[in-house]
């Protein structure tokens, strides 16, 4: 299949998943901005600064986790597992990954993609090597081969060989073996934090 064709395929994929998802998922966004809004003062949604396809920048939707101004204590963008920082019900959205969910909104935007190598903070792609700026060929992804084979758990380079191989190998079949994949990661909770608990600011892709 024509790459060109295939990718179109993909944003159109993209577009009908993420529309459909944002309404049939509209209830839970509900629950979960109660809960939220219950918790702890603030703002629901959290955005992060990240970059995009050719490292375009934009901002990343998710549902706050910490308590406001998190990123003005301690450090900007390193967390851990105890981190006091995060609220009760942050602790529940991030081992379920549900504070990605508005990143839906995203997609449909063409900011994202459904399968992908995952956002990284603009700080970050600034410091790219020549290698690691092929991440930057496809749009960042809500999941990706990494996330399915590790996520955190594994090294950096590690997972730059991950999506490197995803763009040079991507097909339709893949995006379809990654969003299955993705199910039993959730799950599990599968690599949410690094193997000393801890996720810095390298890791956060």
């Amino acid at each position: 299949m024509n790459r060109n064709f295939a990718l179109g395929a993909k944003r159109a994929f993209d577009i009908a998943a993420a529309a459909i998802g944002l309404v049939v998922l509209s209830p839970l966004f509900v629950c979960i901005a109660v809960a939220i809004v219950l918790d702890s003062p603030g703002s629901l949604i959290f955005r992060l600064r990240v970059a995009g396809r050719h490292g375009q920048a934009f901002d990343l939707w998710k549902f706050r986790t910490m308590v406001e101004g998190a990123r003005q204590k301690v450090h900007p963008f390193d967390t851990f597992l105890g981190d006091p920082r995060i609220t009760r019900v942050g602790r529940f959205l991030r081992r379920w990954s549900l504070d990605e969910l508005p990143q839906l909104w995203n997609v449909l935007l063409g900011d994202m993609s459904l399968v992908g190598p995952r956002p990284v903070f603009v700080e970050v792609a600034n410091r790219y090597s020549e290698h690691e700026q092929r991440r930057l060929e496809m749009r960042p992804g809500i999941t990706g081969l990494a996330q399915v084979n590790g996520r955190n758990l594994i090294s950096w380079s590690d997972r730059i060989a991950l999506d490197v191989a995803y763009i040079d190998h991507y097909s339709f079949w893949l995006d379809l073996k990654i969003l299955l994949a993705t199910i039993p990661v959730v799950i599990t909770g599968e690599g949410i934090y690094g193997p000393d608990g801890r996720v810095r600011m390298h890791d956060l892709a």
